[in-house]
């Protein structure tokens, strides 16, 4: 029987990345797991995962939870490293 991390470690994305996918669509992480592995097949998917990162960004703001917001920062600079293949996609939030 395969465990999260055995899924985590066949699938193109981070822990992080799935984790912050989880939490925006409030899904278990093994669902986000199988949405994010979904989306990052197609360009409009991984501009749709940048935007549910940014978005998080946003809520932890919002909610004054800074240390949360600094983790998504880096979460979301190594997805744009790593996955976001469009022009201007480095740019920060």
């Amino acid at each position: 029987m395969l465990t999260l991390q055995d899924c985590i470690g066949l699938s193109e994305l981070t822990e992080e990345e799935i984790l912050a996918i989880a939490e925006h669509e409030h899904i278990p992480e093994m669902a986000a797991l199988e949405l994010g592995n979904y989306l990052i097949q197609t360009a409009s998917g991984e501009s749709r995962i940048k935007r549910m990162i940014a978005d998080d960004i946003d809520a932890a703001r919002s909610a004054g939870d800074h240390a949360r917001v600094a983790a998504l920062k880096l979460c979301l600079k190594h997805y744009l490293e790593h996955h976001a293949g469009q022009p201007g996609a480095a740019r920060t939030v």
